[in-house]
């Protein structure tokens, strides 16, 4: 797991050098062979060294091994490993745009080929539920099965992927298009993708061998 540990201090540092956490604020975990690394309680995504993530058995939620708290979040990453056996990473985000325009009412939807082609055709909406709490978690894991990303509304985005990229690629990409459909929204009246165009856009060739590659990457 050593390797692992490693590739999850890197993408914590990614996470909040790309701006989608603040102060101690989000979370990361991977699953290898049932147990979960996931980041500590309280501590900045940034300073996370590898030995600190905490291991946790997945069929149990019991500590396996670590010092140190595991995130305050741990129900909602296991229930998304425990529903979706093909999930081997899971970013919590608490991005600034993907929050303010999803708990101003607004639902996040497709206006680029990119956003389909990794976030999916439609990306469910939670209202706000109490963080860190078994509801949170439940709604989550009733949401998880058919989704690679989940929005919480005056909270932040949840992606999963079959590695730490493919979760990464697709939390950027959740912040890329609030940016973008805010700042369609101050400008005009955005143009979202028709369901019609998002099928096709699925249906290609190009756009499956990219989906393909990232879901094969190693980290």
């Amino acid at each position: 797991m050593k390797d692992l540990r490693e590739d999850l201090a890197a993408y914590g540092r990614l996470i909040v050098e790309q701006n989608l956490v603040t102060a101690g604020g989000g979370n990361i975990s991977a699953c290898r062979d049932g147990k979960m690394l996931i980041s500590p309680s309280g501590l900045s995504l940034g300073d996370v060294t590898p030995e600190q993530f905490v291991e946790i058995d997945v069929r149990s939620g019991e500590i396996a091994a670590g010092a140190l708290r595991p995130s305050s979040e741990l129900l909602m990453h296991l229930i998304c490993y425990r529903r979706r056996p093909d999930i081997r990473a899971l970013i919590h985000t608490h991005a600034q745009f993907t929050i303010a325009l999803t708990s101003a009412g607004r639902d996040l939807e497709p206006m680029t080929a990119d956003a389909v082609v990794y976030l999916g055709r439609r990306i469910p909406h939670l209202d706000y539920i109490t963080v860190t709490t078994p509801e949170l978690a439940d709604a989550v894991g009733a949401l998880i099965g058919e989704a690679n990303c989940i929005i919480l509304r005056n909270h932040g985005a949840i992606t999963v992927g079959e590695n730490l990229k493919e979760a990464f690629w697709r939390a950027g990409m959740v912040e890329e298009s609030a940016h973008i459909q805010t700042f369609a929204t101050l400008l005009g009246v955005p143009r979202f993708l028709t369901a019609e165009e998002a099928v096709r856009l699925e249906a290609l060739g190009s756009e499956k061998y990219r989906r393909e590659l990232l879901a094969r990457a190693k980290a």
